[in-house]
Parts: C-alpha cells; structure tokens; sequence
C-alpha cells in the first residue's frame, strides 16, 4: 500500500513540475540569475555511436555528452537525476531530442550513471556551469 501511494505522489509532482518547469521551445536561461531548471531527459547511444553529431564531434555514447535543442555547443551542465539524487557532468555537443516534451537527451554513459537506461526518460534538474 505504501509503494502504490509513494508512486501515485510522485507522478502527481512531476506531473505538476515538469509541464511547468521549461517552455516548449526548451530551456535557456533569461539572465545569470536564471541557470537551473526542471527537465524531461532521455538518452540515446547505439544507433548514433561513431554517426557527427550536429557539432562536428563524432558521437561517443560512453562520453558524458548531451543534445540540447538551442543551447550553445560546449556549454557544460550539471544534470541531476531527481529520482535518485546522481549527478553528471555534460557537454553540450548534438542537436535534439526531437520528441515532445523532452528538453534533454544524454549520451548512455551519463544515463547509465544517472541510473535512466531502464526507465528511458526521468525528471533532471539542469544547472548551467
């Protein structure tokens, strides 16, 4: 009883927090005060590994990479995994997820660390470093 009530209470948070917590378009911050946020994050690797990435890089799906939609390439985040409490350090190098609602994908190295590669996708606090 108390693991079906743990679960219901943790979706009806991130089903309040995450719609909220970034704009469709995804994160990007309004000044220097504004460089954390709540985001969907996926992961993505074997199909990609060895392919460029959208900066030139060859993609290494060990690395602790990540594809953001509009943040500069280089820019290095703290990714948290809300779950779990484990944090990566990435660098933006790939363009994407290009599925709704979800504003981060992270190489399967950092999912793998995170502790995403079973679920797919979980809820991250992103910090701008």
């Amino acid at each position: 009883m108390k693991t079906a009530i743990s679960r219901y209470l943790a979706v009806a948070v991130l089903g309040l927090v995450i719609p909220h917590a970034a704009s469709a378009s995804g994160w990007e911050p309004r000044d220097e005060t504004d460089k954390s946020n709540v985001v969907l994050a996926s992961w993505y690797g074997p199909t990609f590994h060895g392919r460029l990435t959208a900066s030139g890089q060859v993609f290494d799906q060990e690395r602790m990479t990540a594809a953001h939609k509009t943040l500069p390439f280089g820019t290095k985040l703290r990714v948290t995994n809300l779950r779990n409490g484990r944090s990566v350090l990435v660098v933006i190098n790939d363009r994407g997820p290009f599925v709704r609602n979800r504003q981060l994908d992270l190489s399967k190295g950092a999912a793998r660390r995170l502790g995403l590669i079973q679920r797919g996708t979980g809820p991250v606090l992103i910090e701008k470093l």
